[in-house]
């Protein structure tokens, strides 16, 4: 698990190639799969694979998602705020889960977040942009998306800095 987690980079370039079928329901399993604040599962996944759409989400952030312009696929992970208060832990686990997915799949990822950031339309949020270009109800939080895509890049795996061990407190902080 280590050894995955090392070699989980966030990848923003992408070739024309389209992620495998396989490889999307398998990433989306992992998110399916997430462990949720009893059991409530209050996530839900938009799947965004036109191109033309790809492009027009670049626009959900004023900064941080042009990758999307280049992705195969998106995936808008959002929660119904009326089934947990703790929607965002439970989106969160399941954008992990998947970012992890993607990369022991070979997909390159890239988690773009959309709480509490704007968009580059007219002062309005990213989330506000989004329940627009989708007709989402206003019960549905929009936590993140997550690009996906072939990798068009390599990136080194992570070493771990020793000085963050520093960060680990045992029985008193």
């Amino acid at each position: 698990m280590i050894e995955k987690l090392q070699k989980r980079r966030s990848i923003r370039r992408y070739t024309e190639e389209a992620v495998p079928e396989e490889k999307l329901k398998t990433i989306l399993r992992a998110g399916l799969l997430s462990p949720t604040s009893k059991n409530l599962h209050p996530w839900e996944f938009l799947v965004v694979r036109d191109k033309e759409t790809l492009g027009k989400l670049t626009d959900c952030r004023d900064k941080g998602a042009d990758m999307l312009k280049g992705a195969a696929a998106a995936v808008i992970v959002m929660a119904d705020t009326e089934v947990n208060d703790v929607w965002i832990e439970d989106c969160s686990i399941a954008m992990s889960n998947m970012h992890l997915t993607a990369a022991d799949q070979g997909v390159g990822s890239c988690w773009i977040q959309i709480r509490n950031r704007n968009s580059r339309k007219d002062g309005m949020t990213s989330e506000a942009f989004l329940k627009e270009l989708f007709s989402l109800e206003e019960k549905y939080a929009v936590e993140a998306i997550l690009s996906l895509g072939i990798p068009a890049q390599e990136r080194p795996p992570l070493q771990l800095d020793e000085r963050l061990w520093e960060k680990v407190h045992f029985e008193t902080f």
